[in-house]
């Protein structure tokens, strides 16, 4: 772990993950697919179906991101893997309610402590995203989660999905600050390793509790949420 006191002298930027870490993409999706699973007289368990949706996207993402071809947008990545996921549970489906499920994730809202953490970095840092989401997706969830970022930046800029470096690179660039200069806050793991292979300093969000790998690439900073790291970095 690096010297808060290093890292508070250095780090002139927050920048942020979206999905998961600034918002509730569990606990959103989960309140969306209960309705829509009850409404097709499916068994299947809410929670399980949004994590098998969302571990299928990030592998279909990571699919599109290795092939170093066109870059496939967040929500046409996301029509693919609910269509997958609804096949093989064999749940009958429409596109419409495909895209009516993936569009859910435009309306997603914060977790309960990140307005007011985040109110408190405001004072010392600029805030900024960083988000594998498309630039209309992006500016589409502004009302729902109501943070008053300085810049909201799509991967889509960088052709890439993160943790491909170069995402982290473009966002550095962007915001005319050197990646040590840099925060980066995730709820997870592959976001942290990325942004801190990239050169900034990172923060892993263990709101799951789950151990952080062996990588090179380890996080300077651990906390259990986003009011700690306020506490912390503020």
């Amino acid at each position: 772990m690096t010297d808060i006191a290093t890292l508070k002298a250095e780090v002139k930027l927050c920048m942020f993950d979206q999905y998961g870490t600034v918002v509730d993409m569990q606990g959103g999706l989960r309140a969306v697919a209960e309705p829509f699973l009850k409404s097709k007289g499916s068994s299947i368990d809410a929670n399980s179906f949004v994590t098998w949706w969302r571990r299928t996207h990030f592998e279909n993402s990571m699919i599109d991101a290795l092939l170093q071809h066109r870059h496939m947008p967040y929500r046409e990545i996301g029509h693919l893997s609910v269509r997958q996921v609804m096949e093989r549970a064999g749940i009958a489906f429409t596109e419409d309610e495909v895209r009516a499920l993936v569009a859910a994730i435009e309306r997603l809202t914060c977790f309960p402590e990140v307005p007011a953490a985040l109110a408190r970095l405001r004072k010392r840092y600029k805030l900024v995203v960083l988000s594998n989401g498309d630039p209309d997706m992006l500016e589409a969830a502004k009302p729902h989660h109501g943070i008053p970022f300085d810049a909201v930046i799509s991967v889509a800029e960088a052709n890439a999905f993160k943790p491909a470096r170069a995402t982290y690179l473009m966002a550095a660039r962007k915001m005319d600050t050197p990646p040590h200069e840099i925060l980066f806050v995730a709820n997870h793991e592959f976001d942290c390793v990325g942004a801190k292979a990239a050169g900034m300093r990172t923060v892993f969000v263990d709101r799951r509790r789950r151990p952080f790998a062996k990588w090179p690439h380890q996080p300077d900073l651990i906390v259990k949420d986003m009011t700690e790291l306020a506490e912390v970095m503020a």
